[in-house]
């Protein structure tokens, strides 16, 4: 076992006893109390577990812990909070985006960076970007609504 360290939502934290079987999930959700990236397949395929690695969407449930140490991680609680959302989850919540809300993290944080690449996607585009991210429920259009309001809410920010 060693120490992993690296900043979490803008905190360092340093949790012991990581092996090195562990995933980055298994990390954020167990060891820090994260629990807004969720496990879906465990296969990287469903986007339920998309956090951000130094600013890009990836896939947590794949990702050795060890593999991250030095590296900036955000999670949807690092995104924003309840007062303070970010721009991607005030949109989501305007539209009514979610309906068992197990997706919701996977898609809020593949939309967000998105956003934050390209802050006037097309259609094509947001479809493109989500395609990886399984929603069950059926609220895709509600979505795609999310993502449409929430550039024009970061566009009114700039």
């Amino acid at each position: 076992m060693s120490r992993l360290a690296w900043n979490v939502n803008g905190r360092d934290v340093e949790p012991a006893g990581i092996s090195r079987e562990t995933t980055l999930l298994q990390l954020l959700r167990n060891d820090l109390g994260l629990n807004g990236p969720k496990y879906g397949c465990g296969l990287g395929q469903c986007g339920a577990c998309t956090v951000w690695v130094e600013g890009v969407a990836a896939r947590a449930c794949v990702i050795p812990a060890q593999g991250v140490a030095g590296r900036a991680i955000t999670t949807l609680e690092g995104l924003g909070s309840r007062g303070d959302w970010h721009p991607v989850q005030q949109a989501f919540e305007d539209a009514q985006a979610a309906q068992c809300g197990y997706c919701l993290n996977g898609m809020v944080m593949q939309a967000a960076a998105l956003l934050a690449r390209e802050p006037r996607p097309s259609e094509q585009r947001i479809r493109a970007e989500l395609s990886g991210n399984l929603c069950r429920c059926g609220t895709h259009v509600e979505i795609l609504d999310a993502v449409r309001r929430a550039a024009i809410l970061m566009s009114a920010k700039s």
